[in-house]
């Protein structure tokens, strides 16, 4: 017998599927279908905060980092914050007033009755008189300050009772706001509805509403070629708000028109503009005092953070 015929047989070996190009790999799916899902979440928080014309805010503090929300309305509109508790509890203020009351105090001594009682008579009617004019000068002054200033946007953070509240997740700031505690933006007519809506995810801060004071002293410190215009602008920006809505005198004189810290604002805002303006906003740094720059910054963060109330 002959050898069997052996018949070969060859497999292909197939290769495997490569994916078209035109076609997305599974991961790219996936992370486009996060990031879009991403997108639409923050759409959606970005279109409640302007229905209801309220912000989510981030500060940054020596203390640490918290969330609170900033609102604008009409100063007519707004009750301003109670500062008589917060006050009391300030030995520097309580000194001041009492000072300032024995200042006022003033003893006159006269022996003589029949001269001490024209002098009583004379004083009562001076007195009158002068009383009935200042009182129409200020209710004058009063109404005219009113018209000019009814109408104009003012600042109103979530605070109560002069304190800021600061909470350092945005769990805990959602759980406050759902949770019917009194604080000033209670007053607000949008109020009941966000505490109705908002979720923790809808605690996302803008850009240009974050706010890092805590690094202001130290920038300043560097001297002039290190100084951030941006991180200074905006931290006199939020100052002013938040002087204004906690009702800080000190920090609104400090950063009031004409103030060496003003004049520093201006110079760095026309440095970023940019031009000539920013060539002559360069040579205004130049004549600030770096020093004198940090410590009174020093003082304004300070006084704000005295009127924190920090919230886990």
């Amino acid at each position: 017998m002959g050898n069997p015929k052996h018949t070969e047989v060859s497999v292909a070996r197939q290769s495997p599927q490569r994916p078209d190009a035109d076609e997305p790999e599974l991961d790219d799916v996936d992370d486009t279908a996060e990031s879009d899902t991403a997108t639409v979440s923050a759409e959606a928080a970005r279109a409640l905060w302007d229905e209801l014309r309220i912000d989510p805010v981030e500060i940054a503090l020596p203390a640490g980092t918290g969330y609170t929300l900033r609102a604008y309305r009409p100063a007519r509109e707004l009750t301003p914050t109670d500062v008589a508790e917060r006050d009391q509890d300030d030995p520097f203020l309580a000194r001041r007033q009492v000072v300032e009351e024995h200042e006022d105090d003033e003893t006159v001594v006269i022996l003589d009755e029949e001269v001490a009682q024209e002098f009583a008579e004379s004083d009562e009617e001076d007195g009158k008189a002068r009383r009935g004019k200042a009182d129409d000068e200020d209710a004058e002054a009063s109404a005219e300050a009113e018209d000019e200033t009814g109408d104009e946007e003012v600042p109103v953070f979530l605070s109560h009772r002069g304190k800021l509240l600061l909470f350092k997740t945005p769990e805990s700031l959602v759980s406050f706001i759902r949770s019917g505690a009194p604080n000033d933006l209670s007053q607000l007519d949008s109020w009941s509805e966000l505490s109705e809506r908002v979720e923790p995810a809808d605690i996302a801060p803008l850009d240009e509403d974050i706010y890092e004071l805590d690094l202001v002293v130290e920038n300043l410190r560097g001297g002039h070629d290190t100084w951030d215009p941006t991180l200074l602008i905006e931290a006199g920006e939020v100052a002013r708000d938040l002087a204004y809505a906690l009702r800080l005198p000190a920090v609104l004189d400090m950063l009031s028109a004409g103030s060496s810290l003003d004049d520093l604002d201006e110079a760095l805002r026309a440095t970023v503009d940019g031009g000539v303006g920013g060539f002559f906003g360069r040579r205004r740094l130049k004549k600030i005092g770096a020093q004198t720059a940090s410590l009174g910054w020093r003082t304004i963060v300070g006084k704000i953070s005295a009127v924190v109330d920090w919230r886990d």
